[in-house]
């Protein structure tokens, strides 16, 4: 893997670390001064993929992060994905591709119409979670908290992975997080 993770600001595995929820098999592999690339690469050759997600999600830029869940989504979409499920997924895009609060709030709304139950729902979610307030626009602001986008990203790419094939499930994992590496590298994603 390339180390040159630019997307990534912590130059640390320890630092996002403190930051993330791990199993404890995945927590007792950080070392100090390891980059997040060595230990994304060591959590792969451990094939500790979830916790590689988990990981990766929390490292990105929250920006970086809905995209890597939009383009998850949309690497294993079916052709024949349901109408709602193309607009859900193009609503959490489309705040990645403008991050305003309308658009913030659009996905949301997709998301709660889809009742969560889909990885796009959840790509839209991370969206919705990234900035802003929680609450309706007339009330309060209710700020998220700081590892929600992460934990929606997670929730993403985990149910893209849970549709796979079971005797796939390792190249799906080493698929989904390539893509997140692409990302994190500065790359697109696709």
């Amino acid at each position: 893997m390339n180390s040159a993770l630019v997307k990534i600001e912590a130059k640390t595995a320890s630092v996002i670390g403190q930051l993330v929820e791990l199993d404890d098999d995945a927590r007792k592999l950080i070392d100090e001064g390891q980059t997040p690339a060595e230990y994304i690469q060591l959590l792969q050759d451990k094939k500790l993929y979830a916790d590689a997600i988990r990981f990766l999600a929390m490292a990105l830029p929250k920006r970086e992060a809905v995209w890597w869940a939009c383009m998850a989504v949309r690497s294993m979409m079916d052709k024949e994905a349901p109408p709602q499920e193309l607009a859900t997924l193009s609503a959490a895009e489309a705040w990645v591709y403008q991050p305003t609060e309308e658009n913030r709030r659009q996905a949301m709304a997709y998301a709660e119409a889809a009742d969560f139950k889909t990885a796009a729902s959840w790509a839209a979610t991370a969206a919705f979670w990234s900035a802003g307030s929680m609450a309706p626009p007339d009330a309060p602001v209710v700020p998220p908290g700081p590892d929600l986008t992460a934990k929606a990203v997670t929730g993403a790419v985990l149910l893209v992975v849970a549709k796979a094939d079971p005797d796939k499930l390792d190249e799906v994992y080493v698929q989904m997080l390539g893509i997140g590496l692409d990302i994190a590298q500065g790359g697109k994603g696709v």
